[in-house]
């Protein structure tokens, strides 16, 4: 999909979202909100929200002196995430139901999202995520693709969410264990994605095969990502993306047997859905 003018002001105000997240004093805060300000009347609206974002956040980590704008912001989101597992886990482990209950937990994770125009609280999410229904809900048809696959891509979004993914391949695994499962990150840090630093100290390297896609975007932009991202991309028999950012730039599918698994938290996606801000989605493309 591609930028609506209400993106526009949402790129915009994350611009003072990072200057409160680094600390900037009242000059630097200027200085980014006026760098955006004016980069964003050049934005071209044949591009994905994701692919104006990345040259935003770039310029902006040029003026902060800083390779990741949100640093410790993640560190926090890790931490957090953390507290939930032991639970989690075990939620998943005695289950009737544990593919459902670890795709809930994974759409449950989305909610960590500090470029999103509406925040939902993660505590209260996992309150009442596994009674709230998908409201796109294609969840059977997804169950069928991974009893058919024998290689799956699972395409990460943000720090702290990427531990509730971890959850959901481990149940994968238990539940396929003759399916090929790769977890890809982004290129470099952009916003709070996650990248191969946070995915290897979550222990992904001992759990599935890791990749980076090679993308400055928050988003899998296929044009962006290295040889090895696309080729993997187009020959997996199954490719789940988590987020927004990935809906964005994966939308309309260029490929069949790709599922969206993502939270709803802004009202340009909920219209391309035909859903509302707060709905959960399990969309595939077939």
């Amino acid at each position: 999909m591609t930028i609506d003018i209400a993106c526009v002001e949402c790129i915009i105000n994350q611009s003072r979202r990072v200057a409160d997240a680094i600390h900037a004093d009242s000059k630097l805060s200027k200085a980014l909100t006026d760098k955006v300000a004016v980069m964003s009347e050049s934005f071209s609206f044949n591009d994905s929200p994701p692919e104006a974002a990345a040259d935003v956040y770039e310029a902006m980590a040029v003026l902060a002196e800083k390779t990741d704008l949100y640093d410790e912001v993640k560190a926090h989101s890790t931490e957090k995430a953390k507290t939930f597992m032991p639970g989690l886990r075990k939620r998943i482990d005695n289950s009737d139901r544990p593919l459902l209950t670890a795709v809930k937990v994974a759409v449950a994770g989305n909610v960590i999202d500090l470029a999103a125009e509406v925040s939902f609280d993660l505590d209260e999410e996992l309150t009442k995520i596994f009674e709230t229904e998908f409201s796109h809900n294609d969840f059977a048809v997804l169950e069928s693709a991974l009893k058919e696959a024998k290689t799956l891509l699972y395409i990460g979004d943000n720090v702290g969410e990427h531990l509730f993914d971890y959850l959901t391949i481990e149940t994968l695994q238990h539940l396929y264990p003759t399916l090929h499962i790769t977890y890809m990150v982004r290129g470099n840090p952009i916003i709070n994605d996650v990248t191969m630093k946070e995915a290897k100290e979550a222990g992904f390297e001992e759990l599935c095969d890791l990749m980076d896609s090679g993308v400055n975007t928050p988003g899998f932009v296929y044009e962006r990502a290295n040889t090895q991202s696309q080729n993997l991309f187009d020959e997996a028999d199954l490719v789940i993306t988590k987020g927004m950012g990935n809906y964005e730039c994966l939308s309309p599918s260029p490929r069949k047997n790709l599922a969206y698994l993502l939270k709803v938290k802004c009202n340009v996606v909920a219209r391309s859905l035909g859903r509302e801000v707060g709905d959960i989605i399990c969309k595939m493309a077939t």
